[in-house]
């Protein structure tokens, strides 16, 4: 580990410290009495083309990268998924500093009470599922980024793109972030699509939406200074946005892990792959099933309105709200039985899916051309790889 360490500061030198690095050297992980709680049961704006071309590694760049074990391919697809640790990281830090538990774990914050007190109407453990959640994020970037240093790779850093606002609400630190929780269309497909059992996106099948409103407006997740803590059904609205986009975030690492995993060559790098995914889905078994208790309302500052899933024109089995574990549904083929599997884990094209997906979410309202087209770079990499390929 010292070697990786001494790696890992030899890179820094070249470029600026990042702050997750800071952050982990200042972190020390404090023993928690609290366990987590055990389970109950495509439209990118590019427009960047050839801008932020001195961002992207030169293939000379590229061939030094693959000198000490990784391919070409591997290392591409470890760093596209460390930009997106990176970026999980940034927007979980975020919910924990107004609705989480703030400790020494998890950096940054102080909490917000009212924010907090309308997270917990959802679920009265959500401070410290937030918590968990944000503590694992930290942990895949930090993981992989001194994983692929120690095999002589660029460890992934975004830090040049931490300019986005915080939100002036108490208990939110004032620094700039990469991610953009206050102007969010959350796609809330996933709900229906782990009820059906004849559809699968692998096939290209689509399904309705849970929270039709909040697919087409903008609407925060957080609260953007204290006015939003009131009147009271406003500010649960906000928690219940922040409930189903808990579920949205953490559906896609369910899918892109598996997806990516197909396209490895190294068997330590399918390792890695196949040990982080799974917790990805152990956060969205729990964010499935806290979704299911956010009161319907409609929010008198906007119109959204948040309806009772349990009731026409939605009830069902499509959307009964005990229903967290996936529906058996086609798979490869729909002459063979349906099976209960997570979906899509279709490989072509998954990681530009997952980038347009996050980016038609609002998360990076208000990033330069520059941010998208680094980004593009790195999903484009990771799904040229190709399994058993340079």
């Amino acid at each position: 580990m010292n070697k990786i360490n001494t790696q890992i500061n030899d890179l820094s030198n070249r470029q600026q410290l990042s702050v997750e690095e800071n952050v982990e050297e200042r972190v020390k992980p404090l023993k928690r009495s609290v366990s987590r709680r055990s389970f109950l049961g495509k439209s990118l704006a590019l427009g960047a083309g050839t801008i932020g071309a001195g961002l992207l590694a030169s293939p000379r760049e590229a061939s030094a990268q693959d000198a000490r074990g990784l391919s070409h391919g591997d290392a591409a697809i470890l760093r596209f998924l460390a930009a997106l640790e990176i970026l999980e990281s940034d927007l979980w830090q975020q919910y924990n500093e107004l609705g989480g538990v703030q400790d020494d774990e998890v950096p940054g914050g102080s909490g917000n009470k009212d924010y907090t007190k309308a997270i917990e109407v959802l679920d009265e453990d959500m401070p410290q599922y937030i918590h968990d959640n944000t503590d694992d994020e930290y942990t895949h970037f930090k993981f992989i980024n001194a994983y692929l240093a120690s095999h002589g790779v660029q460890p992934v850093n975004l830090d040049q793109f931490r300019t986005l606002p915080s939100s002036q609400a108490t208990g939110a630190q004032q620094i700039g972030r990469l991610t953009n929780l206050m102007q969010l269309t959350v796609d809330t497909s996933w709900w229906t699509r782990y009820r059906s059992d004849s559809k699968n996106p692998d096939f290209g099948d689509t399904f309705p939406q849970a929270v039709p409103g909040l697919r087409s407006g903008q609407f925060p997740a957080i609260p953007r200074n204290n006015n939003d803590l009131m009147p009271p059904d406003h500010l649960q609205a906000i928690a219940n946005t922040a409930g189903f986009h808990f579920g949205f975030i953490e559906q896609g690492g369910s899918s892109l892990y598996p997806s990516l995993a197909q396209r490895v060559t190294k068997t330590e790098v399918l390792r890695i792959l196949l040990s982080i995914g799974p917790t990805e889905t152990m956060h969205f078994q729990i964010w499935h099933d806290t979704a299911g208790n956010a009161p319907p309302l409609t929010d008198p500052t906007n119109g959204l309105v948040f309806p009772d899933l349990n009731s026409p024109p939605f009830g069902g089995e499509d959307f009964e709200t005990d229903l967290i574990m996936p529906e058996p549904c086609p798979f490869l083929n729909r002459t063979f039985p349906i099976c209960s599997i997570i979906r899509p884990t279709e490989t072509n094209g998954a990681a530009l899916s997952a980038l347009q997906g996050l980016t038609a979410d609002g998360l990076f309202i208000g990033q330069p051309p520059a941010f998208f087209a680094k980004l593009n770079q790195l999903a484009q990499a990771a799904d040229a790889a190709r399994h058993g390929g340079p």
